[in-house]
């Protein structure tokens, strides 16, 4: 009866090592998967933060967007108006030219023999 204490005796200790090292295992384990729901919650809030300033960001670049085009309407209209300033100047100058030819002849000693030069040359340019 003896040698059979001594397998029933290692039995205990083998069981009590196995449910020990199977406590050990599912605590093990278990920490795991606490570890990695905390991992996945700290992902989770900086998606969110992320994502937030990702909307920020797009918002940002709507305003910009819209800054830059409503520029480029500015500056094509600008430019329009500068051709416009520029073709009226030409043909002003063309208009001058003109008047100046027509009086390029006149010679005038007196104030009052130039005006009506001048007279002529204003009603050629208007």
């Amino acid at each position: 009866m003896a040698g059979g204490a001594v397998v029933a005796g290692i039995w205990k200790v083998a069981a009590v090592v196995l449910a020990v090292l199977l406590l050990v295992v599912i605590t093990g384990a278990g920490t795991g998967w606490w570890l990695a729901a905390a991992a996945r919650d700290q992902a989770l809030d900086r998606l969110v933060a992320e994502q937030g300033v990702s909307a920020e960001l797009r918002a940002s670049i709507g305003i910009q967007n819209s800054a830059v085009k409503s520029m480029h309407d500015a500056a094509v209209a600008a430019d329009k108006r500068r051709r416009a300033a520029q073709e009226l100047a030409a043909a002003n100058g063309r208009r001058y030219d003109a008047a100046q030819a027509k009086l390029s002849g006149a010679r005038a000693t007196t104030c009052d023999e130039a005006m009506s030069y001048v007279n002529q040359l204003l009603k050629d340019v208007k």
